[in-house]
Protein backbone atom coordinates (compact mmCIF):
# COMPACT_ATOMS: atom_id res chain seq x y z
CA UNK A 1 0.00 0.00 0.00
CA UNK A 2 1.43 3.39 -0.94
CA UNK A 3 2.23 6.08 1.63
CA UNK A 4 1.55 9.10 -0.55
CA UNK A 5 -1.98 10.47 -0.32
CA UNK A 6 -2.50 10.88 -4.07
CA UNK A 7 -1.20 7.36 -4.69
CA UNK A 8 -3.63 5.97 -2.10
CA UNK A 9 -6.49 7.76 -3.84
CA UNK A 10 -5.30 6.46 -7.22
CA UNK A 11 -5.35 2.87 -5.92
CA UNK A 12 -8.91 3.34 -4.62
CA UNK A 13 -10.22 4.89 -7.83
CA UNK A 14 -8.49 2.28 -9.96
CA UNK A 15 -10.16 -0.49 -7.95
CA UNK A 16 -13.59 1.15 -8.34
CA UNK A 17 -13.09 1.55 -12.09
CA UNK A 18 -11.84 -2.00 -12.46
CA UNK A 19 -14.94 -3.36 -10.72
CA UNK A 20 -17.27 -1.18 -12.81
CA UNK A 21 -15.53 -2.10 -16.07
CA UNK A 22 -15.66 -5.79 -15.17
CA UNK A 23 -19.40 -5.70 -14.52
CA UNK A 24 -20.12 -3.74 -17.69
CA UNK A 25 -17.96 -6.06 -19.77
CA UNK A 26 -19.70 -9.07 -18.25
CA UNK A 27 -23.12 -7.60 -19.09
CA UNK A 28 -21.89 -6.96 -22.63
CA UNK A 29 -20.72 -10.56 -23.07
CA UNK A 30 -24.02 -11.84 -21.66
CA UNK A 31 -26.03 -9.70 -24.10
CA UNK A 32 -23.95 -10.86 -27.09
CA UNK A 33 -24.21 -14.49 -26.00
CA UNK A 34 -27.98 -14.28 -25.49
CA UNK A 35 -28.33 -12.69 -28.94
CA UNK A 36 -26.28 -15.53 -30.39
CA UNK A 37 -28.51 -18.10 -28.66
CA UNK A 38 -31.68 -16.31 -29.82
CA UNK A 39 -30.40 -16.24 -33.40
CA UNK A 40 -29.62 -19.96 -33.17
CA UNK A 41 -33.28 -20.53 -32.24
CA UNK A 42 -36.18 -20.44 -34.66
CA UNK A 43 -38.08 -17.28 -33.65
CA UNK A 44 -36.89 -14.37 -35.80
CA UNK A 45 -38.70 -11.69 -33.76
CA UNK A 46 -36.98 -12.71 -30.52
CA UNK A 47 -33.66 -12.81 -32.37
CA UNK A 48 -34.18 -9.29 -33.75
CA UNK A 49 -34.97 -7.94 -30.28
CA UNK A 50 -31.90 -9.63 -28.81
CA UNK A 51 -29.75 -8.25 -31.63
CA UNK A 52 -30.96 -4.72 -30.92
CA UNK A 53 -30.10 -5.07 -27.23
CA UNK A 54 -26.66 -6.49 -28.03
CA UNK A 55 -26.00 -3.71 -30.54
CA UNK A 56 -26.86 -1.05 -27.98
CA UNK A 57 -24.58 -2.66 -25.40
CA UNK A 58 -21.74 -2.87 -27.91
CA UNK A 59 -22.11 0.78 -28.91
CA UNK A 60 -22.23 1.83 -25.26
CA UNK A 61 -19.09 -0.18 -24.52
CA UNK A 62 -17.26 1.62 -27.32
CA UNK A 63 -18.18 5.05 -25.96
CA UNK A 64 -17.01 4.02 -22.49
CA UNK A 65 -13.73 2.68 -23.87
CA UNK A 66 -14.33 -0.93 -22.84
CA UNK A 67 -13.73 -2.37 -26.31
CA UNK A 68 -12.32 -1.04 -29.56
CA UNK A 69 -14.77 0.32 -32.12
CA UNK A 70 -13.64 -2.14 -34.78
CA UNK A 71 -14.17 -5.07 -32.40
CA UNK A 72 -17.72 -3.86 -31.75
CA UNK A 73 -18.35 -3.42 -35.47
CA UNK A 74 -17.05 -6.92 -36.13
CA UNK A 75 -19.29 -8.47 -33.47
CA UNK A 76 -22.35 -6.54 -34.71
CA UNK A 77 -21.63 -7.55 -38.28
CA UNK A 78 -21.30 -11.23 -37.43
CA UNK A 79 -24.52 -11.22 -35.41
CA UNK A 80 -26.40 -9.40 -38.18
CA UNK A 81 -25.08 -11.84 -40.77
CA UNK A 82 -26.34 -14.79 -38.71
CA UNK A 83 -29.73 -13.09 -38.30
CA UNK A 84 -29.96 -12.48 -42.04
CA UNK A 85 -29.41 -16.18 -42.68
CA UNK A 86 -32.17 -17.01 -40.18
CA UNK A 87 -34.66 -14.57 -41.72
CA UNK A 88 -33.89 -15.65 -45.28
CA UNK A 89 -34.65 -19.26 -44.36
CA UNK A 90 -38.00 -18.33 -42.84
Amino acid sequence: MPNIKSAIKRVKTNEKRRALNASQKSALRTAVKSADVAIAGTDAEVAKAALIVATKKLDKAVTKGLIHKNAAARKKSRLAKKLNVLTSQA
